[in-house]
């Protein structure tokens, strides 16, 4: 499924300076973003930060007060128009029109995007095979579970082969099962050429899929990367060690403390973490774990966690984000593009 064509010399997404005021409410206070064609690009950061704005902005529904944005090379203000050609939103909640079967719904989009009737019933039908849909093409979509008719609206936004697909949380609310059939939808997407602005409460979600992420806070960007050059923001791996006999824990915890030189931690029974600086100190662990005749049921290096970049960067965990402090402050954390 060919995207639509753009400007290939020009980035798939690119804000300058975006700035967008309501009343007291400074909700982007110069935002830049430079995005490659191909990629999933994630936004991060609590609610109220401005990245719904900037969606809005980017996407057309809103004008900037100040500074510029362009799809595919074409300015989201003087080029509205050519701009909605080529993007395609599906937003939090499903939009498609229950009363009207998959393919109806479907084709309803297509007339809508001026196909004529026939390629617009080929395109539905191409769509609700890939999302695997055929059997319930016909069916009124208020007798689709909630994962069909988040298949159904995402197909509902590829239509028109848009070039940029906003996705706003497309995985809310699904199953494990279902988010990972979702996951590989949004990997196709790409894989077919298009660049994917992801939004999602998942932490896990962003981190599997994104690219690059750009962190927004109170307007503002204050970070802009790959997701593991933002986790080593926090300072370096963490190397975890579980043996398999309990009772070996402090033998375990001296070994490490030893090769380290750094304080050892237990955050869970049985599991002991120890920070460190380089991939240098697995080997030695292993080495001596082994001379001692330690076994072990678990031994690893990783970096830290999307959720430990949110607090370094913003002073809020995600769940702190999710409750919000006594003043009302924050709100959840989330990505979004």
């Amino acid at each position: 499924m060919p995207v639509q064509h753009t400007d290939p010399a020009a980035p798939a997404i690119e804000a300058r300076g975006l700035t967008k005021r309501f009343g007291d409410t400074q909700a982007l206070d110069g935002v830049d973003l430079h995005v490659a064609p191909g990629t999933i690009l994630g936004v991060l950061g609590p609610n109220g930060a401005g990245k719904t704005t900037a969606v809005r902005v980017l996407a057309t529904l809103l004008k900037p007060d100040a500074g510029s944005a362009r799809i595919g090379g074409h300015d989201v203000v003087a080029d509205a128009a050519r701009v909605r050609q080529l993007i395609g939103l599906t937003g939090q909640y499903a939009s498609v029109d229950e009363a009207l079967s998959g393919t109806q719904n479907l084709v309803m989009i297509g007339r809508l995007l001026d196909l004529s009737g026939r390629a617009a019933r080929a395109r539905a039908a191409e769509l609700l095979a890939w999302f695997d849909l055929t059997e319930a093409a016909d069916r009124p979509a208020r007798t689709y579970s909630g994962g069909m008719r988040r298949r159904l609206d995402l197909a509902a936004s590829l239509v028109g082969r848009p070039a940029v697909v906003f996705l706003d949380e497309p995985t809310t609310g699904l199953d494990p099962a279902k988010r990972d059939d979702m996951w590989n939808v949004v990997r196709a997407i790409v894989a077919d050429g298009a660049t994917v602005l992801l939004t999602t409460q998942y932490l896990e979600e962003a981190d599997a899929l994104a690219d690059r992420i750009t962190v927004i806070d109170r307007g503002r960007v204050i970070a802009d990367d790959t997701p593991d050059a933002l986790k080593r923001v926090v300072g370096g791996q963490t190397l975890s060690v579980r043996p398999a006999d309990p009772a070996r824990l402090a033998d375990a915890e001296a070994i490490l403390r030893e090769i380290t030189g750094a304080p050892v931690g237990s955050p869970g029974a049985g599991v002991l973490k120890v920070a460190v600086s380089g991939d240098e100190a697995m080997s030695a662990v292993v080495a001596r774990l082994a001379a001692a005749s330690l076994t072990v049921t678990e031994l690893s290096l990783h970096l830290p966690s999307l959720d430990e970049v949110f607090f370094s960067l913003t002073g809020r965990s995600d769940d702190e984000a999710a409750a919000g402090p006594p003043t009302g402050g924050g709100q959840r954390m989330e990505l979004v593009a």
